[in-house]
C-alpha cells in the first residue's frame, strides 16, 4: 500500500464508528426498532447537497429496478440504501475504511434491506469484481482522494457493462490553491484534485462517452447558504460520523467554493 492510500485510509478510520452510531440513533427509539433510510439521510450522505444530490445523479444515469449498481467509495451506505429502496435495485458498495463498511452494514441491517444492499471493502484502483458485472456504476465526492485517475476511470470500466452508465459528482479544482483541512483531507497530501476539463479527458480516455456534463456549483453554494440560514445542523448528523471537527471541514469546502477555488462537477457516461 502507497504512503497517500495509508493516509486516505487513516483520514476515514473512524474508530467506535458503529458504536458511536448506535449510541446517536437512540433519538429513533431502541435497537430493535427499524430505521428507514430517510430517518438516515442527515448521516449518511457524505458529500455537498446531502441525499438531494443523490436522487438527482440517480435520475441522470438512469437507475432502474432490476439493475445492478455500484457505488464506489460508498462510506456508511446511505446512497446504496436510497437506491435500492427508490428504484428497487440491488446495489454493491465498495469502501477502502474498514470501520464504514461495518457501520454500513449495521445501518443496512436496520433499515432492513441486507437483501439488497452489501458492501465490501476494497480499494477503488481494484476492485473485487468481475469484468462487465454492474449496469451502473456511481461515484460520488470520492476521486479527490485518488492520485491515479486514468486507473480508476479503467477499474470502473472494466466492471461496467458494455452501454452501461458512469455518473459522477465530485469536487473539482480551479486555479488557486484551497484552504485546509476540508471534509475528503486535512492535508493537502491526502488530495488529489483535478480540473474538470482534466477529468473529463481521464474519463473519456477510460472508453466512456459523455451524456450529461454539468456545472452543480452554484446549487452547491445556495445549499450552504441554505443550511446556514437554518440554524444548526439536525441530530444525528455527519459529525458523528467524522468526529469534533467536522463543523471546521465543512466550513473550509464552502469559503473554498464561495471564493472559486473549488467547483462542483455532475457528468454522466456511457460506457463504449
Amino acid at each position: 500500500m502507497t504512503d497517500a492510500l495509508e493516509g486516505v485510509r487513516d483520514h476515514y478510520r473512524a474508530t467506535g464508528l458503529t458504536e458511536r452510531l448506535k449510541a446517536a440513533l437512540t433519538v429513533f427509539g431502541p435497537e430493535d426498532q427499524p430505521l428507514t433510510p430517510r430517518q438516515l439521510a442527515t448521516l449518511d450522505h457524505f458529500h455537498t447537497r446531502g441525499l438531494t444530490a443523490t436522487a438527482d445523479l440517480a435520475q441522470l444515469a438512469g437507475i432502474s429496478a432490476g439493475m445492478s449498481v455500484l457505488d464506489v467509495g460508498s462510506g456508511v451506505g446511505g446512497p446504496a440504501r436510497f437506491l435500492a429502496e427508490t428504484y428497487g435495485c440491488r446495489v454493491t458498495g465498495v469502501d477502502l475504511s474498514e470501520p464504514f463498511v461495518d457501520a454500513a452494514r449495521y445501518l443496512t441491517e436496520r433499515t432492513g434491506q441486507s437483501e439488497r444492499v452489501s458492501f465490501h471493502t476494497a480499494s477503488a484502483l481494484d476492485l473485487p469484481f468481475d469484468d462487465n458485472s454492474f449496469d451502473a456504476v456511481l461515484l460520488q465526492h470520492v476521486a479527490m482522494n485518488i492520485a491515479e485517475r486514468a486507473q480508476l476511470y479503467r477499474e470502473i470500466r472494466r466492471v461496467l457493462k458494455p452501454g452501461g452508465r458512469f455518473a459522477t459528482y465530485d469536487v473539482v479544482a480551479n486555479d488557486r490553491e484551497p484552504y485546509y483541512p476540508v471534509p475528503w483531507a486535512r492535508t493537502p497530501a491526502t488530495s488529489f484534485l483535478a480540473t474538470a476539463d482534466a477529468t473529463r479527458e481521464a474519463i473519456e480516455q477510460a472508453d466512456f462517452r459523455t451524456l450529461t456534463w454539468r456545472d452543480d456549483t452554484e446549487a452547491a453554494k445556495a445549499w450552504f447558504a441554505e443550511l446556514r440560514a437554518s440554524g444548526p445542523p439536525p441530530s444525528p448528523n455527519l459529525g458523528v460520523v467524522m468526529g469534533p471537527d467536522f463543523g471546521e471541514l465543512t466550513a473550509n469546502l464552502r469559503r473554498n467554493l464561495l471564493e472559486d477555488r473549488l467547483g462542483i462537477l455532475t457528468a454522466v457516461f456511457e460506457a463504449a
